[in-house]
């Protein structure tokens, strides 16, 4: 262990730091993967609930609901049981807001740590180069020109290093986030519209 902190230079800290920004990223990453995969699901099963519902068999249409795994079908089913039960017009919505912005706020947890891991990585990764090649012009200041050109490139590949190791964490990261804010998009836009056309049939009958 000593061995490789000792051929990292000055980026070993760095790298450590990176590494662990790193394993957190893809924990976070899995997590969310789980968490986001059933998001934009259950479509079918809402269309069928909603044409239940609009045909009058609203018993059938909350069960056919009830299954759901996705935000919408949760908030479609909240909206179902808060009709059968006579709630309506301002604050059925304003409940249904709430509930909305509560399913979104949930989906978008931790997708901010991931987005700090994106931006602080390079920047880590690009400390660690310049310490390195302080530290690589120091050795060549001290040998007072004395020293081969290998020994300045090892101190160079070593602060490198880290710029890489920095954006290999960031690239992963940024991208998954990128890709979990679009499907989280997406999701928010479903349970607008499964609100928003249940409350409309059942104001049209």
């Amino acid at each position: 262990m000593s061995g490789t902190w000792e051929i990292l230079g000055t980026g070993g800290p760095v790298i450590a730091l990176l590494a662990l920004m790193s394993l957190m990223s893809l924990t976070v990453i899995a997590v969310k993967l789980i968490q986001l995969w059933p998001v934009r699901s259950g479509q079918a099963g809402r269309e069928q609930a909603l044409t239940l519902w609009k045909d009058g068999d609203r018993k059938q249409a909350q069960n056919s609901i009830a299954a759901g795994k996705s935000p919408a079908d949760r908030v479609m089913a909240y909206a179902m049981q808060a009709l059968q039960e006579g709630l309506s017009g301002p604050l059925l919505q304003d409940e249904l807001q709430r509930r909305g912005n509560e399913e979104v706020s949930r989906m978008n947890s931790l997708i901010r740590l991931l987005e700090l891991i994106a931006m602080v990585s390079p920047l880590l990764g690009l400390l660690g180069t310049v310490l390195g090649m302080i530290q690589s012009f120091q050795e060549l200041e001290l040998a007072q020109g004395a020293a081969n050109a290998s020994v300045l490139a090892g101190g160079i590949w070593q602060a490198l290093l880290t710029t890489a190791a920095g954006l290999l964490v960031a690239i992963p990261a940024a991208v998954a986030a990128g890709l979990f804010a679009a499907r989280i998009d997406t999701a928010a836009q479903a349970i607008e519209s499964a609100a928003g056309r249940l409350l409309l049939i059942d104001g049209l009958r």
